[in-house]
């Protein structure tokens, strides 16, 4: 998300960055081009004059024009800017009301509503550690509410059953009703969805809203229809007493148009955005995290969080141990490496929130993706456990076995070891004393390449 939006920024900052002296007339020419990076971003035309007017309040001001680093100012402001359109209060749920907290989800058909409840129930569960139960009063769009039993199922929540000869109200009502008697934390109600926005479909919504009463109502909004997003959000806001929004398919979205608009126009925050079509890929919304990374600037902050929750911390301290008394890195070891990164979202999630990848040139980046992973992965699972942990014995008919086995060619399996080889290297220089001092400076700060490829 916000690909070319964050590289027409760069490029625009990128003059001013490092300047002694900025003047009325480089101010200007730079928020000409970050207009016209937002406008191709797709966000909102009255939030793009809003954001280039208070910029340049402040940037032709004593603030920028007296600083001993004005260009570093100058970003700095863009940067506070960005965050106070996309909303820099607290936007997390309010999960402090009687049990059952009612969430009720809204939004148009095929945002991706459904697969949100499934999403937000995983996450109120494991992270929150709270207990959920799912209904839904969709009696309209077939097998919707097959679709969200299994969810629920995979999610590991209650599912309240429903069938299509039902009142929607009716459901709503007895799911909260079923959640009280079960002593149930948070019941998520999922709502029909529609092509477009209509009076039925609103009466209908506004109905179970006055049955329920929820804590949250949730809209859940696709994020790649741009502008359209945001103005669906207002036309459910003015209908709803809306307290926050979904934005999904966010993996898909290179623009970011939706984001920057939705705030502005609705006066609800982003609480989620959905970053893949997996149970697991809803990530709250932090304005100052993603402004970080349209600036790219990173976001290690929830790179440490999420390794935190799904780095297996028995096997680094494991490899830790092996490391300090002297013991080699080999393929197992290597291959933990590659799997721990796949359940922290692949290489793509990584490289999105690494500080620094805007320089990397894209032809670079684009070699590194999860298919290499799980071809790595495969070529490994080929080995024996003899060449697994001794490496130096793969040669040529062993390679020849190897490639075969895991549908791959021999000079893969040579760029697998060559990697390898490197991660070795770097391992060795983490077993010594001050290891990773030394690994860092080895690296030079950059990536490791090399061999045709990144390893992560």
């Amino acid at each position: 998300m916000f690909d070319s939006l964050s590289d027409r920024l760069a490029v625009s900052l990128k003059k001013l960055r490092g300047q002694g002296r900025i003047t009325e007339d480089n101010i200007k020419e730079t928020l000409r081009e970050v207009r016209m990076a937002l406008l191709e971003a797709d966000v909102a035309l009255p939030v793009v004059r809003e954001f280039i007017e208070r910029v340049k309040e402040r940037a032709v001001g004593q603030e920028v024009m007296r600083s001993l680093s004005p260009g570093q100012v100058f970003v700095k402001i863009v940067n506070d800017e960005l965050v106070a359109v996309m909303g820099d209060e607290d936007n997390s749920l309010n999960l402090n009301s009687q049990p059952p907290v009612v969430i009720l989800m809204a939004g148009l058909q095929g945002a991706g509503k459904t697969t949100s409840v499934a999403k937000l129930a995983r996450f109120l569960k494991e992270r929150q550690k709270k207990s959920v139960m799912v209904a839904s009063a969709d009696v309209y769009r077939p097998a919707a509410i097959e679709q969200l039993k299994t969810l629920a199922s995979d999610v590991e929540a209650k599912f309240f059953p429903s069938d299509a000869s039902q009142d929607p109200v009716a459901i709503a009502q007895a799911a909260v009703a079923q959640a009280k008697l079960e002593y149930v934390d948070v019941v998520i109600v999922d709502t029909a969805g529609r092509l477009h926005i209509d009076d039925d479909m609103m009466g209908e919504i506004k109905r179970i809203h006055a049955a329920i009463n929820p804590t949250e109502t949730l809209f859940t909004v696709d994020s790649m229809t741009g502008q359209d997003a945001a103005n669906t959000a207002k036309a459910f806001n003015e209908a709803l007493p809306l307290t926050g929004v979904i934005l999904t398919k966010t993996d898909g979205d290179a623009r970011g148009g939706a984001a920057l608009s939705i705030r502005h126009i609705t006066g609800k925050p982003i609480k989620f955005m959905g970053v893949g079509e997996k149970t697991t890929a809803l990530e709250v919304f932090h304005p100052d995290r993603i402004v970080s990374r349209i600036l790219g600037m990173g976001d290690v902050l929830s790179l440490v969080e999420e390794a935190q929750r799904k780095i297996d911390t028995d096997s680094a301290e494991k490899l830790a141990n092996k490391l300090k008394k002297g013991k080699g890195f080999d393929l197992e070891d290597f291959r933990d490496q590659l799997q721990q990164m796949s359940k922290m979202g692949g290489i793509g999630t990584l490289m999105d929130k690494l500080p620094g990848m805007g320089q990397i040139p894209d032809a670079v980046k684009n070699q590194a993706n999860d298919k290499e992973l799980v071809r790595m992965e495969a070529m490994i699972n080929s080995m024996t456990p003899k060449e697994r942990r001794r490496p130096e014995l793969i040669k040529g008919s062993r390679k020849k076995r190897i490639a075969a086995g895991s549908g791959t060619q021999i000079q893969d399996v040579n760029r697998l070891l060559k990697q390898f080889s490197q991660m070795q290297k770097m391992m060795k220089k983490m077993g010594q004393k001050g290891g990773m001092a030394k690994m860092m400076r080895g690296l030079g700060g950059k990536l490791p390449m090399g061999g045709g490829g990144m390893p992560f």
